[in-house]
């Protein structure tokens, strides 16, 4: 904070910090005769505080973690915290967070490129690396944020990761109806896969549902909320942008099947409200269960919401109405699915050609 004169013609310099106990601390220091002094004795007190991280980084992340914990959703501090515990600890914790340099971050990124996923026995993914490399950036930038660390080693040691390893798959219409057909004796998941197809909804927001977010007589479905299983148990959460929350017109085929599976016995629970009682699991299972038995390429249950999308570019919807029907920016719809949309090159040329014969 830039230092200023008080009515005596003294020099006063304010500044505040964050102390490990989480409460900012005011520091005022008045009575210097030069503006230099002042800056200078501000500096020397910040290098001061800069010491306070004279502690290991297994320490502070547990005070990284205190404070994000009320301030971001709680399915993504579990992901940091696992992250945190997993992935950052073990290889860094014992270091002194003043202390960690580049020449330590790059020591920990040759380890993750080296680590094997044990479910897949495969490398970390592209993109898990890179929220791998986000969630230790997060940390540093806390420190250069509210202890004065003044660089964040993350920065200068460069990225890992990139973009998503996976390419989009999804099914066209015919191959869905073929899928749609082997369900057909296993209700709550046959209705369940429609939704998912038909309204481009996000597997958490279909399991979230409940009754009244159902307007038969407007044909709208309510999207408000998305289901979590952490650790064994279920929560339900706000969706998973602003964005999220909206309308979805429903087709009047699915209207009435939605009546009709809302009539059978089993979607009642007294103790729950949600309608489809399964949960991301059974539906993967079921999935990759009717693929196999349709002779169709298994794909992931997003990549329904992907076949979504495809339907709607191909039956000639903008990007703007799409991206209102699933939740997205519309300059997602367009960075993501322009392979998709026709090509209106050589249209524009031919329209362009046609002016500048007229003039």
């Amino acid at each position: 904070m830039p230092a200023y004169k008080d009515k005596n013609g003294k020099w006063i310099v304010k500044y505040s910090y964050k102390g490990l106990d989480g409460k900012f601390k005011g520091v005022t220091k008045r009575g210097f005769e030069t503006k230099r002094d002042a800056l200078n004795w501000e500096t020397d007190a910040k290098k001061k505080i800069h010491g306070m991280l004279d502690i290991s980084l297994e320490s502070f992340a547990s005070q990284y973690l205190k404070f994000i914990s009320n301030r971001i959703k709680f399915s993504t501090y579990v992901t940091k915290e696992a992250i945190i515990k997993a992935h950052i600890i073990p290889y860094l914790g014992r270091f002194k967070v003043n202390e960690i340099t580049a020449r330590e971050i790059v020591a920990w990124q040759d380890e993750m490129l080296k680590c094997i996923n044990k479910k897949t026995n495969k490398k970390f993914s592209k993109a898990y690396l890179r929220l791998l490399q986000n969630t230790l950036s997060s940390i540093f930038a806390y420190a250069t944020r509210y202890y004065n660390l003044p660089i964040n080693p993350v920065h200068v040691s460069g990225s890992i990761g990139g973009g998503k390893d996976r390419e989009m798959m999804f099914w066209t219409q015919e191959q869905y109806k073929k899928f749609s057909e082997v369900m057909m004796d296993k209700p709550i998941f046959y209705y369940a896969f429609n939704c998912l197809y038909y309204l481009g909804i996000r597997e958490g927001e279909l399991l979230a549902l409940e009754e009244s977010d159902i307007d038969f007589e407007k044909k709208e479905l309510s999207i408000t909320k998305t289901y979590l299983r952490i650790n064994g148990k279920d929560y339900i959460n706000t969706p998973k942008t602003k964005k999220s929350i909206r309308k979805v017109s429903i087709p009047d085929f699915l209207c009435e099947e939605l009546k009709e599976y809302l009539n059978l016995e089993y979607t009642k629970n007294e103790n729950n409200n949600r309608i489809f009682l399964i949960g991301k699991t059974a539906l993967t299972k079921a999935l990759i269960k009717g693929a196999d038995k349709a002779g169709l390429p298994r794909i992931r249950v997003h990549d329904l919401r992907h076949s979504h999308v495809s339907l709607l570019i191909e039956l000639g919807y903008s990007a703007v109405a799409i991206a209102d029907r699933v939740g997205h920016e519309s300059i997602d719809i367009t960075y993501r699915y322009a392979h998709l949309f026709p090509n209106k090159q050589k249209s524009i040329a031919n329209d362009l050609n046609k002016i500048a014969e007229d003039k």
